[in-house]
């Protein structure tokens, strides 16, 4: 009797120890894909560097982005995306092209982090999980520009380019250490900046057919 119930203990731990390494997996990756939305190459940057130093064990396929030409050049773009922000109407410019590019870099990481035997999987969850947390995020942080630009005439869009660095910077390093406390924070951000969307989005039309009227 004691030695089936034995096997059977042993398959449990394994499918809770299983369930937690995904969820972790998963949490991770929110945490990094969602800080693209902030700002595309820190997060790029930050996993790169915990790879390379051994804190971050990435996906086979995706040890190129602890190698050192890949940090230079995700160091390169940080900087300049950083410094970028803070130009007058560049920094809403560079909105409607951080859009795509953190969409792209959100898939990239979450497929990086994302345990799974099918590749075909792994950049599913990627695109869907990954990028779309990037886009929303992203989202936010456009309409959180726009706002600034229209009732500061662009001169409180250096403090929020200045939150959206340290969040960027500060989320990232934070999903290495506890990345599901990280993704339930930025999961309740996200479903925040959709209300905000959806209730925009839901104004405006009810304004366009008293103009037409």
């Amino acid at each position: 009797m004691i030695s089936g119930i034995v096997p059977k203990t042993n398959l449990q731990a394994k499918v809770v120890g299983l369930n937690v390494e995904t969820i972790s997996a998963v949490a991770l990756g929110i945490g990094l894909s969602a800080s693209t939305g902030f700002r595309v190459f820190i997060p790029l940057l930050v996993a790169g560097l915990a790879s390379h130093f051994g804190i971050l064990p990435l996906g086979e396929g995706f040890s190129w982005m602890g190698s050192i030409p890949a940090l230079l050049s995700f160091g390169v773009a940080a900087v300049v995306e950083v410094l970028a922000y803070y130009i007058p109407f560049v920094d809403n410019l560079l909105d409607s092209i951080a859009t795509p590019l953190s969409v792209v870099a959100g898939t990239l990481l979450m497929t990086s982090v994302f345990p799974s035997g099918s590749e075909w999987m792994k950049w599913i969850i990627g695109f869907v999980v990954g990028g779309g947390a990037a886009a929303t995020i992203q989202s936010g942080s456009a309409v959180t520009r726009l706002l600034s630009s229209k009732f500061t005439a662009g001169t409180g869009n250096p403090v929020v380019s200045t939150g959206e660095g340290v969040a960027a910077t500060g989320f990232s390093i934070l999903s290495l250490f506890t990345p599901i406390l990280v993704a339930i924070i930025l999961v309740i951000f996200a479903i925040v900046v959709l209300r905000l969307v959806y209730k925009k989005l839901m104004k405006k039309k009810k304004t366009e057919p008293n103009r037409e009227s």
